[in-house]
């Protein structure tokens, strides 16, 4: 059965190979490096986080191992190759692949507790509805600072597999943490959403001790991934985006012991929509500033409209991409950046969730979000995310991938 497996991912994996060695790949992280050192030749276009469990035509991500270890790995590669088939955008198939390092503790302690409400089964985006767990002072110490620790004969193990697996065909290396390092994203889950809301006004003085607690686990866990040379390097992307860039790594770089100031880190508040701009610099930049300040470069933003907050955007240190969400204002946020930081454009998904799908509409919105940006002077990137669902016509995608390639390269 095993052996059956092997040559299942061998076969995928000469696949990708053939891709990975296609001049366009270099030509895509060219183009990358240009647009993050913010001298783009054109917008550059992603897909990420999509509704993989609707996109199955033919069979090509049908799994055929039988192990679970290489199901994993074979589910991988298939979708690779399914995306470079169908909506490859500016995506890079890299000449190499990571293998995870076996890195444990990098977490609070803190077990999430609620209730979710399914919609599609089938469809890992749920609606969640969280129970608080942080009322007063005394539940601070829920909170637990990480202690990282790395199973070297267990990363050994999967390098070894690895090797089984890919040897000769694709270089292996070990792939070190790439941190999450959002405050309120994960209180969000411990507190719910409304009771965060309601504690920035009603206790202060909690929010701030948890945001601390918090931001000192942080900084604790990256001196230990530090410490321990655990961090990852090189970034291919950053958070949906591609992350090739000629500033990083830094000029002390040892490979052996990789640096924050090697690498980009993703910083993001999304409850914060809600929040004015005097409370969202009180309780985000200013606390998360020293984590922010120890990185390479930052890109900012996930799903927050940042348009009426950039003054306090601005005050991240090491900044280069600001991600402007659907529900942000084009004009403003691109006037706001200017050629100082990449405009990091989300288009809303829910283009391809509708009755019908509006090809124009979708044109439209792009060449907009392109005008604009190019009045202002921005470098401009646009990331398609979230897709939860595409009402099961994978070809929605597709089509919307070429649109987005034809107004980029336009």
């Amino acid at each position: 059965m095993l052996k059956q497996d092997m040559q299942i991912i061998r076969e995928l994996v000469k696949q990708i190979a053939e891709i990975a060695a296609l001049p366009v790949q270099e030509e895509k992280r060219t183009l990358w490096r240009k647009l993050n050192g913010k001298r783009p030749e054109r917008p550059m276009v992603m897909i990420d986080q999509v509704c993989w469990h609707e996109m199955n035509v033919n069979d090509e991500l049908t799994l055929q191992c039988e192990d679970d270890e290489l199901r994993r790995w074979e589910l991988q590669l298939r979708r690779t190759l399914y995306q470079w088939k169908h909506f490859p955008v500016d995506m890079v198939v890299e000449d190499f692949i990571r293998v995870p390092k076996a890195i444990s503790g990098m977490d609070f302690g803190v077990k999430v507790k609620e209730t979710v409400l399914p919609t599609d089964k089938s469809n890992d985006v749920v609606s969640h509805s969280y129970i608080n767990q942080f009322e007063s002072m005394d539940d601070l110490e829920k909170i637990k600072m990480p202690v990282v620790t790395h199973d070297s004969a267990e990363t050994a193990r999967r390098m070894a597999l690895a090797d089984e697996m890919f040897g000769g065909i694709l270089k292996i290396r070990e792939e070190g943490a790439d941190p999450y390092l959002s405050v309120w994203d994960p209180v969000a889950t411990w507190m719910g959403v409304e009771n965060v809301l309601y504690g920035l006004v009603e206790n202060p003085d909690l929010m701030h001790a948890i945001a601390k607690r918090m931001v000192d686990g942080y900084i604790s866990m990256l001196d230990q991934l530090e410490n321990q040379g655990l961090l990852c390097h090189p970034q291919s992307y950053i958070h949906c985006t591609g992350a090739w860039t000629d500033e990083l790594p830094s000029k002390e770089f040892d490979p052996s012991r990789p640096k924050t100031k090697d690498i980009w880190m993703f910083g993001l508040a999304q409850l914060f929509s809600s929040v004015s701009p005097r409370m969202f610099y009180e309780f985000e930049i200013e606390v998360c500033r020293p984590i922010f300040e120890r990185f390479g470069l930052v890109y900012y933003g996930c799903c927050d409209p940042l348009d009426g907050k950039m003054k306090e955007v601005r005050a991240i240190p090491n900044l280069r991409k600001v991600s402007m969400s659907p529900w942000a204002n084009k004009e403003r946020g691109a006037e706001q950046i200017g050629r100082d930081y990449v405009y990091s454009c989300k288009p809303n998904p829910a283009y391809l969730a509708a009755g019908t799908f509006d090809e124009e509409l979708v044109r439209r919105d792009l060449l907009e979000t392109k005008k604009i940006c190019e009045k202002y002077g921005c470098a401009l990137e646009i990331i398609l995310k979230d897709i939860s669902t595409v009402t099961y016509q994978p070809h929605r995608l597709w089509r919307w991938a070429e649109i987005a390639m034809e107004v980029a390269q336009s």
